[in-house]
C-alpha cells in the first residue's frame, strides 16, 4: 500500500510539473507571436526625407459616404469604417477605404497611369513592400508619383528616386498613424487588385 501511495504521489508531482511546463511554453509562444507580428518596425528608418510635406491635425472619424479631401491623394481625415486591403491595384481605389489603411500605418503610393507605364511601372511595383503598403493609379496627381502616409506626403517623378524607399522606411508602420499595427487585411479588395 505504501508503494502504491508513493507511486501515486510521484505521478501527481510529474503531472503538476508537466502542466506547469506546458503552461510556460504556451505563455512563451504567445509572447513571441505578439512581439513578432503586426506592423513592421522601422529600426533603420531615416530621420528625415527631403521634400516631405506634412499635414498635421488630421481627423479620423468613421463615416458613411464620400469625403472631400485636401490634399489629393488624401493623407488622412475622416474615412470609411471598412479598410482597403493593402496590395497592388491596377485601377483607382476608393479614397475613404485607403485612408482607413493609412490610419493603420500603411503607406499609399499613387501614380499617374499616363506617365508611369511599362518598365517604370514594373520598377515601381518592386519598391512596394508586401504588407502595409498600397499601390494604385490616381487621376490628377501633381507629379508622376505621390507617396502618402498619415499626415505626410512626397511628390517624385521617378520610381528609382531613393527618397521613395526612404519615405516607405520612415512612415510605414510609424507611430505617427493613429492606429499603427492594426490590420491591413480583412477589409475591402478595391477594383483591379493585382496582388
Amino acid at each position: 500500500m505504501k508503494r502504491e501511495q508513493s507511486k501515486a504521489k510521484r505521478n501527481r508531482k510529474i503531472g503538476i510539473a508537466a502542466a506547469w511546463s506546458a503552461a510556460g511554453i504556451v505563455v512563451l509562444v504567445v509572447v513571441l507571436v505578439v512581439t513578432t507580428t503586426g506592423a513592421p518596425k522601422n529600426a533603420a528608418a531615416p530621420t528625415s526625407v527631403d521634400g516631405v510635406q506634412t499635414f498635421p491635425n488630421q481627423t479620423s472619424q468613421h463615416v458613411t459616404g464620400t469625403v472631400k479631401y485636401n490634399p489629393l491623394p488624401p493623407v488622412g481625415g475622416d474615412h470609411s469604417v471598412t479598410l482597403l486591403n493593402c496590395g497592388v491595384y491596377s485601377d483607382n481605389v476608393p479614397n475613404e477605404n485607403a485612408v482607413h489603411s493609412l490610419e493603420h500605418g500603411a503607406v499609399w503610393v499613387t501614380y499617374d497611369a499616363s506617365k508611369v507605364t511599362g518598365d517604370q511601372l514594373a520598377a515601381l511595383r518592386k519598391e512596394i513592400p508586401s504588407t502595409y503598403a498600397i499601390l494604385s493609379p490616381f487621376a490628377g496627381l501633381p507629379s508622376s508619383i505621390v507617396a502618402s502616409a498619415w499626415g505626410t506626403q512626397l511628390d517624385i517623378s521617378d520610381p528609382a528616386d531613393p527618397r521613395l524607399a526612404a519615405f516607405i522606411a520612415k512612415y510605414r508602420g510609424a507611430a505617427t498613424a493613429p492606429e499603427p499595427g492594426s490590420p491591413c487585411t480583412g477589409g475591402l479588395d478595391g477594383p483591379g487588385k493585382v496582388s
